[in-house]
């Protein structure tokens, strides 16, 4: 019995090797069929996406070297159709395509429309500091100073350091006619950077409050930083004259005409020395170069009709003189001129 049972006990065992085998070969072949099955769809995943193509990204700012070459190119036309469509694929949400059309509308004249792209640009980029002075620049150019020097002081905060800004900010305050302050915002754009428009403006205000030694000094310090600068020098020139420096005068209109000889205002300041000394003939001969450059100056026509007058060569002077008339019609000088030169040559209808 006892044979008997070591014999049936060896064949059971054998068969549960047999069966434990089994199993584990079974379900080795099926972690190996899954693993197989994971990384075929895995391979299938990859060759799916390098085959498909990327999909498209909306970016509003695929034309903007467009618009600019077009604007640039001064072909309003075709920017305006192509801010259209850039504005139509974006749904309005591309601010450069606002900012271009706003330069266009002020260059058109269209400055409200101008004012409205400009601030629709800001909704869209409320960091950008040149559309916002953008916006400041329309409300300035439709009278609306207060405005402006709001939206200046805004620019600001974004950028503090900008002179130009502050510039403009003293622009205003002189339309304003604050002219203290003024004077405040123009010294401090010139601490920023100086530039030579800012001393013209600063100048200006000094002259508004009626100070002409302080517009000289303020103009002589231009000229200290930008020697060759013919507008400054005709400038400190006819300040020059106001403040009775004769010789000094002549100086800078010499040293203007030196620079740029057909300079209108040099030569019509020098043309105007000449003719008060009397010397009628080479006042002329500098007017008729004036008349070259600006053929439509009331005070020119008016200098020159002098200088026929004072040659007595009275019709002449009473063309010329009406000339002026034409171009500048309530400038009460030219009118007296020309009622003085009827007076002397007893037209006296046409002096009333």
């Amino acid at each position: 019995m006892a044979a008997q049972k070591g014999a049936s006990s060896t064949p059971t065992s054998l068969q549960n090797a047999a069966l434990e085998t089994s199993r584990d070969q079974s379900s080795y072949s099926v972690r190996e069929t899954a693993t197989a099955t994971i990384s075929g769809r895995k391979s299938m995943e990859g060759r799916v996406i390098r085959g498909s193509k990327a999909p498209e990204i909306q970016v509003c700012e695929h034309k903007n070297w467009l618009l600019h070459l077009h604007y640039i190119r001064k072909d309003f036309e075709t920017c305006k159709t192509l801010i259209k469509e850039v504005l139509t694929e974006t749904d309005d949400m591309c601010d450069y395509a606002f900012y271009i059309l706003g330069l266009i509308l002020r260059q058109e004249g269209n400055i409200q429309g101008s004012l409205e792209a400009f601030q629709s640009a800001t909704k869209l980029n409320q960091n950008d500091p040149l559309a916002i002075k953008q916006v400041a620049r329309s409300l300035f150019l439709l009278g609306k100073h207060k405005a402006a020097l709001e939206v200046y002081t805004d620019v600001l905060a974004v950028s503090p350091h900008d002179w130009e800004v502050v510039h403009n900010q003293g622009v205003c305050y002189i339309h304003l006619k604050e002219y203290e302050k003024a004077i405040d915002a123009f010294r401090t754009a010139l601490k920023m950077s100086p530039q030579t428009i800012t001393y013209m403006q600063l100048g200006r205000a000094h002259l508004k409050m009626g100070s002409a030694e302080n517009a000289v000094e303020v103009f002589k310090k231009a000229v200290k930083h930008n020697p060759e600068d013919p507008e400054l020098l005709s400038t400190l020139g006819l300040l020059y004259l106001q403040t009775n420096s004769t010789e000094k005068a002549f100086e800078c209109l010499g040293s203007a005409l030196t620079y740029d000889p057909g300079n209108g205002k040099a030569i019509l300041a020098a043309g105007a020395m000449m003719q008060q000394h009397g010397d009628f003939d080479v006042a002329l001969s500098k007017y008729k170069v004036a008349a070259c450059n600006t053929p439509e100056s009331p005070q020119l026509w008016n200098n020159i009709g002098m200088c026929y007058y004072g040659k007595k060569k009275y019709v002449a002077a009473i063309c010329c003189l009406k000339r002026a008339t034409y171009l500048a019609p309530f400038e009460w000088k030219i009118l007296y001129n020309l009622g003085l030169v009827h007076l002397t040559v007893h037209q006296y209808p046409p002096v009333f």
